[in-house]
């Protein structure tokens, strides 16, 4: 993997990644003048966990027209994007609309609130110089090397101490409210353990404790013997519809040597799992013949400087069609209980996906 690194006119930053030496011809462009950004976390009691307010939020790019692409190279100077002209595979940006940033000012005192400021950060990853692709469709080595961005992008944040987290993750489909058509994710660092993965460490330490190893080594054993939501396994990593499934075609992509990180994994072992995600990418698009709008998510272990020889890295990917045409939307038990209802068993789908062909 090759990477050079640029500051914006603005002053954020930019990194070019590629799998060649990178190379760059035209200026490092800004879509505009920075946004004045002060977010801030206010305590939510009942919930006992911080929610995210970013009110210059509000006015960000939504779906341009066709003849103006932010994350497209710049090939107009009157008109710049986020991106320079030059030979790279992806980029990797501070987002103009951050919902956290690491210079947060103090809010403004509000009775009866306890609010503190909304410190993090907040990153664009553009996964192809390609409009018109998905990460799916991506050649298996530009997947791995996607591999490789979130493993450096993880290391590179996780060396401040202000940040405990970092999340790579991907919203795909405008059903799911994405607002730029060009493949790309984010990714998010934050200076707390975000309640879900809170409550997954609090789980995955207890197993340990009580059986004196990771639960992954289980639970990959487990579902090879079942052989029944085993989607694809590829040795060295594998996908499988979980059997607590939430989302109907829930897929997971793991690897099959309990690692809390991208960067604890082998050459051989991102290879497998580079082309695990691609064959559950594609399998989702080709069962109903759309591009499939999904949630996907990369779950590592907290970048406190701490071991955490219990987290399982998984890949988490959560398609939001539960049938063709249909959507699965979070209702009533959902939202007001979290106690998702699946309408079909993982066995059933697992099976469907095994049986997609796809290019």
């Amino acid at each position: 993997m090759y990477k050079s690194e640029f500051v914006k006119p603005d002053g954020r930053a930019l990194t070019l990644y590629g799998r060649t030496p990178v190379e760059v011809s035209s200026p490092i462009p800004a879509p505009g003048e920075a946004v004045e950004a002060r977010p801030q976390m206010r305590w939510h009691p009942l919930r006992g966990e911080w929610v995210m307010y970013a009110a210059h939020r509000l006015n960000r790019t939504f779906l341009p027209p066709p003849e103006y692409n932010p994350l497209a190279p710049t090939h107009d100077p009157e008109h710049p994007t986020e991106l320079p002209q030059g030979r790279y595979d992806m980029a990797v940006f501070d987002n103009r609309f951050p919902s956290l940033t690491l210079d947060a000012p103090p809010p403004d005192p509000v009775p009866g609130v306890a609010a503190r400021p909304g410190t993090g950060k907040c990153e664009v990853v553009v996964f192809s110089q390609n409009p018109n692709g998905t990460l799916g469709g991506l050649p298996a080595e530009q997947v791995r090397l996607l591999l490789d961005v979130w493993a450096d992008r993880t290391a590179e944040l996780g060396r401040d101490p202000r940040l405990q987290y970092v999340l790579p993750f991907e919203n795909r489909g405008v059903e799911v409210g994405v607002t730029l058509n060009h493949p790309h994710g984010q990714i998010y660092a934050y200076d707390h353990l975000p309640p879900v993965q809170q409550r997954a460490l609090t789980q995955m330490r207890a197993y340990h404790a009580e059986h004196g190893r990771p639960w992954l080594e289980d639970f990959v054993r487990q579902e090879r013997e079942a052989g029944v939501r085993v989607v694809r396994d590829e040795g060295q990593a594998l996908s499988v519809v979980p059997p607590f499934a939430r989302f109907t075609y829930e897929l997971w992509v793991l690897p099959t040597r309990a690692v809390s990180r991208l960067s604890e994994l082998e050459d051989s072992e991102r290879d497998a799992l580079a082309a695990v995600l691609k064959d559950a990418l594609m399998r989702l698009d080709a069962l109903f013949g759309v591009r499939m709008p999904y949630l996907l998510t990369v779950q590592q272990a907290p970048v406190d400087g701490q071991a955490y020889p219990e987290w399982p890295l998984r890949i988490e990917i959560s398609p939001y069609l539960r049938a063709p045409g249909r959507m699965k939307y979070l209702a009533g038990t959902e939202q007001g209980a979290g106690e998702f209802v699946n309408d079909a068993l993982p066995e059933q789908k697992a099976a469907e996906l095994r049986e997609v062909k796809h290019d």
